[in-house]
C-alpha cells in the first residue's frame, strides 16, 4: 500500500465513516486541502460503488487537526451512468469540508473525442530541478506535504517572477516521493499539490484555498504527471488558479480550478 492510500484510508462505523488526520500532509499546521479530498472521496468511491470522481467540488469551511475525522456521506441521485453524492468531513462537532461529487466508470464512457489543449513542452524531469531544492536555496521552509511529492520545475521556470502582465504560472513533473503511481484519486490530490502561482510574486505566506472544483477526464497511465496552473485575475487579495494535469501518454487527466485567498502581502 501506498503512503498515499493508508493516509487516506477510511473505515465504516456508526455514523458513516472515520478516517485519521496525518500531520505529515500539512502547510504549516493545517492539512493540504487535496489531501483532505481525497479522504472524502475514498469514502464516496465505497458508498457510491463507483471507481472515478468524474466531477467534485469541494467548500473549504475550516482547517481541521492532525486526528481522527468523520466522514458522512448521502447519495442524492442514484443514476446509471452517474452517481450524485456529498460528503462532510465533520471534527469536534463542526464540519470542516464538504464536497459534492458525480460518480462514474470511466472506462464505460464512450463518445466523440477531441482535444484542442496540448500539454506544455518543457524538458522531461530529469533536467527539471526539484521544488524542495528550490525552496531551500531561497532560505525558505519547506511545508511537510511537499516532501510527500517529487516536483520539478524546469531549471528556466518563470514561476515566482512573472513579467509585467504575464499571467502568474507554475509549470512542471509531479509523482508521489514514494514512486508509487497516479490513481483517480491521487490525480484530485495533485491537482493541489503545486504551489500557489502567486508564492514569490506576490504572496509570501499562506494561500487557503476556499473552493476547489477537480474534472477527472481519464484514469492516469502510470509514471510521471505534467501539471500546469496560472492565475489571471487577482482582485482585492481574491484569485483564480486554473490547472490541468498530463499524464505520462500525454492525455488530458485533469482539469481544476480553485478559488483562493491571500493572506499576507
Amino acid at each position: 500500500m501506498s503512503l498515499f492510500s493508508e493516509d487516506t484510508a477510511v473505515q465504516r462505523d456508526s455514523q458513516g465513516w472515520s478516517a485519521e488526520i496525518n500531520p505529515r500532509w500539512n502547510v504549516g499546521e493545517n492539512p493540504n486541502g487535496g489531501y483532505l479530498l481525497a479522504i472524502a472521496l475514498r469514502a464516496l468511491v465505497e458508498e457510491t460503488g463507483r471507481p472515478d470522481p468524474v466531477s467534485v467540488t469541494a467548500h473549504y469551511l475550516s482547517p481541521p487537526k492532525a486526528g481522527p475525522i468523520q466522514v458522512r456521506t448521502e447519495i442524492v441521485k442514484p443514476g446509471r451512468s452517474f452517481v450524485t453524492a456529498t460528503a462532510s468531513l465533520i471534527q469536534g462537532d463542526r464540519e470542516r469540508v464538504r464536497i459534492t461529487g458525480a460518480f462514474s466508470d470511466l472506462t464505460e464512457r464512450q463518445g466523440p473525442t477531441r482535444i484542442s489543449a496540448r500539454p506544455p513542452d518543457i524538458p522531461g524531469p530529469e533536467d527539471c530541478v526539484g521544488l524542495i531544492e528550490l525552496t531551500s536555496q531561497a532560505g525558505r521552509r519547506v511545508p511537510e506535504v511537499m516532501n510527500r511529492f517529487d516536483l520539478r520545475l524546469p531549471p528556466d521556470s518563470p514561476w515566482g517572477a512573472p513579467g509585467e502582465g504575464d499571467p502568474f504560472e507554475i509549470t512542471g513533473w509531479i509523482r508521489f516521493a514514494d514512486g508509487s503511481d497516479p490513481d483517480p484519486l491521487s490525480a484530485m490530490a495533485f491537482a493541489d499539490a503545486f504551489p500557489p502561482t502567486l508564492l514569490g510574486a506576490v504572496a509570501g505566506g499562506w494561500v487557503p484555498t476556499i473552493e476547489l472544483t477537480v474534472h477527472l477526464r481519464t484514469r492516469p497511465s502510470p509514471g510521471w504527471l505534467l501539471g500546469t496552473f496560472r492565475t489571471r485575475v487577482l482582485v482585492d487579495g481574491l484569485l483564480e488558479e486554473d490547472g490541468e494535469l498530463w499524464d505520462s501518454d500525454g492525455r488530458p487527466v485533469a482539469l481544476s480550478r480553485q478559488l483562493a485567498m491571500v493572506l499576507s502581502v
